[in-house]
């Protein structure tokens, strides 16, 4: 019943060509260091899904996207992820744009073991211009309405990152937003969480039961990540790393932008990374944004 495994672990569970989803949303709460960990592999060829932020910048940046399906790809303060930006204006990517709805819509369908869910979203929109793939359903019953049959977006291999997690797999999200993780935990063959902190077993009451938003059933491995969403935000701990996202996002209009951000931030360890941002000290201590 132990689930605890280091990120190079999970990551190992890859193969080429894989379709791979991951939580959060944009800059807040995404699983970087699972992110950086995937950055260091060979593993190419992947499908992506997501609410995007930096990590789809990053895999862009890298050559291992092949194809892109998501709802946005921003870090919210930096309007257009840089990174997925230039990969979109190469043309080098297959892509999938869904608003955030149909997006949720496609997860839910996954979750539940379903081939599609209907939607009025979409309809007479460019979403179905963009997307020819996308089929339309008529109603079996007497209205007969025409309607979007949203396809399932099932995962190979899901990456969340929690608050607090245990060995077990039980996982509390303490924030005052989850996102859609609990759908994209369950849309996967397999889930992999990193957690701030992971406890031998975690004591469920009232007042916490409403923070564990998916099942331990669901999760087949535990990262423990101190900071590991750094540098996107993770509420209530610490508030995105705008110094950080503008270095990176400024090396996206350098010579050899990328060499230098992967040689400064992702080829050394995890220590090392802390404390090329200023410690783990700074790091914890970064204010939340206020909107």
């Amino acid at each position: 019943m132990n689930k605890l495994m280091t990120a190079a672990d999970a990551v190992g569970q890859l193969r080429d060509g894989m379709t791979i989803g991951f939580g959060g949303w944009g800059p807040r709460r995404k699983p970087m260091a699972i992110v950086r960990e995937i950055l260091r592999s060979d593993v190419k060829d992947l499908t992506v899904v997501a609410y995007g932020g930096p990590e789809v910048g990053m895999l862009c940046a890298a050559g291992k996207v092949k194809k892109l399906i998501f709802g946005f790809a921003t870090m919210d303060a930096i309007p257009l992820e840089p990174y997925f930006r230039k990969a979109r204006e190469a043309g080098t990517l297959d892509v999938m744009e869904l608003d955030e709805g149909l997006f949720q819509w496609g997860l839910k369908a996954a979750a539940m073991r379903l081939p599609f869910l209907p939607a009025r979203a979409g309809l007479a929109t460019d979403v179905l211009t963009h997307n020819p793939e996308l089929k339309l359903i008529s109603s079996p019953y007497a209205d007969g309405e025409v309607l979007l049959a949203m396809p399932a977006l099932e995962l190979d291999v899901a990456f969340v990152h929690v608050n607090r997690a245990d060995r077990l797999g039980n996982t509390l999200i303490t924030g005052n937003d989850v996102y859609f993780d609990h759908h994209v935990a369950r849309a996967s063959k397999q889930c992999f969480v990193s957690a701030e902190v992971v406890e031998e077993r975690l004591e469920l009451d009232a007042a916490t039961a409403r923070f564990a938003t998916f099942e331990r059933s669901m999760v087949t491995g535990v990262v423990e990540a101190p900071l590991g969403a750094h540098p996107t935000a993770c509420g209530p701990a610490y508030g995105w790393d705008m110094q950080h996202l503008k270095d990176y996002s400024d090396s996206a209009s350098e010579d050899n932008g990328w060499q230098r951000y992967l040689d400064t931030y992702v080829n050394c360890s995890e220590a090392d990374y802390c404390e090329r941002n200023g410690g783990a000290e700074r790091m914890a201590s970064l204010p939340l944004p206020t909107f």
